[in-house]
């Protein structure tokens, strides 16, 4: 890595907490002069203006999230369940790495509306989480391990809804409850999927679906 290439990264390490928490709006050159310890022009040398800053800092803060989420999964062995319970669990147990909470709802929100180059990347990046997840109910299907006409899509969205909604409450709570009450939940609900019950899993088995899991098979529109 030579001298330039490795300020530039350093300056993306240093901006991305600011953009986390303070949002593209929120965040002034001024901001980023003081995290970064460079003027203006040594900035904008390495970056034509802070819109592309601000899209090299989220991608890094992403990649430093699913680093911290995604490692220590169960093996290939374990199972599908396994591996969407795992999933479940690091992202409850795990923090964001970043000053801010997970860079992923801020930015989807702040630039909802206002910056289309970030909204395409967090719409990219909810998009390859869902694709992950509806990967791995694709195996279960496949495998026999997850009962038939169970709807990939829906199971990844309802994940990805339940976990960040329950994110957000709990910033704005200022408490972890929803955030175990979403844990469990889903625990239940994810078991509640398998073709039979096993032993490695926490689970209840039923020989009826639950309401919530009735919804999920026979009206998969409701979750896009």
């Amino acid at each position: 890595m030579t001298k330039g290439e490795a300020t530039r990264q350093r300056i993306i390490e240093q901006a991305a907490p600011i953009f986390n928490q303070r949002g593209f709006t929120g965040c002034s050159m001024q901001d980023l002069m003081e995290a970064t310890g460079l003027e203006k022009g040594g900035l904008y040398r390495h970056f034509p203006c802070k819109e592309d800053l601000a899209v090299e800092a989220f991608k890094y803060a992403l990649n430093k999230v699913a680093e911290a989420r995604l490692g220590g999964g169960p093996h290939h062995e374990d199972g599908a369940i396994a591996k969407l319970l795992h999933g479940v669990h690091q992202f409850v147990k795990i923090p964001s790495p970043l000053p801010g909470g997970c860079p992923l709802m801020n930015t989807a929100i702040d630039a909802d509306d206002g910056n289309p180059a970030l909204r395409a990347l967090a719409k990219e990046g909810i998009q390859a989480w869902k694709a992950r997840l509806a990967t791995i109910v694709e195996e279960g299907l496949r495998s026999g391990e997850i009962r038939k006409g169970t709807k990939p899509r829906a199971i990844a969205n309802l994940i990805v809804a339940t976990l960040e909604g329950a994110l957000m409450i709990s910033r704005i709570e200022g408490n972890r409850n929803a955030m175990r009450d979403a844990q469990q939940t889903l625990e239940d609900t994810l078991n509640g999927f398998a073709a039979q019950p096993t032993s490695r899993r926490r689970s209840h088995a039923r020989t009826r679906p639950s309401k919530l899991e009735v919804l999920i098979r026979d009206s998969p529109d409701r979750f896009r």
